[in-house]
């Protein structure tokens, strides 16, 4: 899709523009870890934890991770649980196992750098048309666009689109508005002025206009649009789940199953069992049902001692995790990788999920030891 600028716009005035953002970014842009250099391995660590997460909750994960993993060539050598493990509690963990896979080629392929070939970048896993802008434009000075959830909403606030860029031709119109604004040298710069911009100035509610540097070209601010433009995103149903976590115990250790590769979410990381409770059985039936489906264990089931909430996508999980004896039978492989005895102590050990986290932490207190064992 061709952009074409908006009534009102020339030339001249997006160079205005361009010029203003990059002074307003060059004086409130934050001081974050990861544009210390321009360093592409540190740029494309941090873009990948930044996808579908906030500043803040990155900055402590991206200080942890290059700490234990400095250089590309020091990730490509690492264990993938070390790497889950490190990402664990950052969510969507399909995105450390990509950048280590992607890791593992590029050191293979190009063991005197990362490259500068947008070919390169596009062939890795994990790597889509955002990453591909985000680190050859900030590593390089590629003039390449990046579109997300702050740049998206200053694009589209700036020039008055009407549609939602979220979506078919909203967001073909976006990438080429994100492509035609890019200034021809400070390609990186003035990508990240974009995201700055929306995340601290033009936020999705209540944007602080009179603090904006393109308040005055602005057809948003200019027709009183900034509420409905981009309209809002469409609600997603959300479905209730209710499931039992089987805390089986043999002695003093807790059974640990690894989730396999191929599993929708969470692959190869550790949790008990659990699985989704029946309506037509008590949480006590459903414990002692998911113990010997998932892992071959009879059990004697005890106490309820946990609840815990989550949500995945559309899905709102209650998981009541239960206490059980193992009664009989060793573990069978099947649903579950590999299963392995431990004490509360190494729970810490193992990458987990948040929802799980919660549960081997509550384990693991001496309060919780004295009741299992």
């Amino acid at each position: 899709m061709n952009f074409t600028l908006p009534e009102g716009w020339s030339g001249r005035t997006l160079s205005a523009a361009r010029a203003k953002l990059l002074g307003w970014f060059d004086r409130h842009r934050r001081d974050l870890p990861w544009r210390a250099d321009r360093d592409p391995y540190r740029i494309w660590v941090s873009e990948v934890m930044l996808q579908q997460t906030t500043v803040a909750a990155v900055v402590p994960y991206f200080t942890r991770f290059l700490a234990a993993f400095p250089s590309v060539g020091v990730l490509a050598a690492a264990d993938e649980q070390q790497v889950l493990k490190l990402w664990e509690g950052l969510g969507y963990y399909r995105r450390a196992r990509h950048l280590l896979a992607a890791a593992k080629r590029l050191v293979a392929d190009h063991p005197d750098g990362l490259p500068d070939d947008p070919a390169v970048w596009a062939a890795l896993p994990g790597v889509g048309r955002y990453i591909l802008g985000a680190v050859l434009s900030q590593a390089f000075d590629r003039r390449l666009p990046i579109v997300e959830a702050n740049s998206l909403r200053v694009l589209a606030r700036l020039f008055g689109y009407p549609g939602d860029p979220r979506e078919g031709e909203g967001k073909a119109w976006v990438w080429a508005a994100a492509g035609a604004v890019l200034p021809a040298k400070r390609a990186g710069d003035f990508n990240q002025a974009l995201m700055e911009l929306g995340a601290l100035v033009c936020t999705p509610t209540a944007p602080r206009c009179g603090e904006c540097p393109l308040k005055a070209w602005c057809v948003a601010n200019r027709d009183g649009l900034q509420d409905v433009i981009p309209p809002p995103k469409k609600p997603k149903d959300i479905v209730a789940v209710n499931e039992v976590g089987v805390v089986v115990r043999d002695g003093g250790h807790i059974l640990l199953c690894q989730r396999p590769a191929d599993a929708a979410r969470w692959q190869n990381m550790w949790e008990v069992p659990h699985a989704a409770v029946r309506e037509d059985e008590s949480l006590t039936e459903a414990a002692v049902r998911v113990a010997k489906e998932l892992t071959g264990l009879d059990v004697d089931p005890g106490d309820e001692r946990l609840t815990v909430k989550h949500g995945v996508t559309r899905f709102s999980i209650t998981m009541a995790c239960v206490e059980a004896v193992l009664r009989a039978g060793g573990f069978t492989p099947g649903y579950y990788a590999a299963g392995r005895w431990v004490t509360p102590a190494e729970l810490a050990d193992y990458p987990v999920s948040s929802p799980q986290r919660k549960l081997m932490t509550a384990l693991a207190k001496p309060a919780a030891q004295r009741r299992l064992f």
